[in-house]
């Protein structure tokens, strides 16, 4: 399964975080790909300290913060040494919504982890996170769809200079939680 073919199959999975206030979980509803030499991805210009574990097995956590500001979560999509990545772009909150409301200071749930940012504010994710085996035992995780996935769409990935054409995101159409213009959501 290559980058892309994994953020499909993303969609409607499960992210887990056990965190000492309890637990949080959301359905994952949208997705973006970076694969390999995409020009828009962490991993384009090599190996960092910043990307490092993009380049870990696929399945692992590559956690990054953008604008100084906001964390976002990628899962790792291909063999050791290769990087590239998944964005976990929203989430359908299931469990902690209360937490995930704290954590965000807000009560409106269709926003609680609406785009990238909003989702790792909400599961609690920042750099003690990064590098992490989603696919493992761990406090940070991923598990199986509690329902059918509902159909999903594709669309060019938002907020990109560059290589913008591709169809690269993935969401569960129709879902409230999707983020991103109306247009992007149907």
């Amino acid at each position: 399964m290559d980058t892309v073919e994994l953020a499909r199959y993303l969609i409607g999975k499960v992210v887990v975080h056990d965190i000492p206030e309890g637990r949080v979980s959301g359905r994952i509803v949208e997705t973006e790909a970076y694969p390999i030499g995409d020009p828009a991805g962490n991993a384009f210009r090599g190996k960092t300290a910043r990307n490092r574990s993009a380049f870990l097995e696929r399945g692992h956590a590559h956690v990054y913060l953008v604008y100084g500001s906001s964390f976002l979560l990628n899962v790792a999509s291909e063999a050791t040494g290769v990087g590239a990545g998944v964005l976990l772009r929203a989430l359908e909150p299931l469990e902690g919504i209360d937490l995930m409301q704290r954590s965000r200071d807000s009560a409106c749930l269709t926003d609680l982890a609406r785009g990238p940012g909003r989702l790792t504010e909400a599961m609690q994710v920042n750099f003690t996170q990064d590098g992490a085996d989603l696919c493992a035992a761990g406090p940070l995780w991923l598990a199986a769809p509690p329902r059918d996935t509902g159909a999903i769409g594709r669309s060019v990935r938002i907020g990109l200079t560059r290589n913008v054409d591709p169809q690269w995101r993935f969401y569960e159409r129709g879902n409230p939680f999707v983020s991103g213009p109306k247009r992007l959501r149907v």
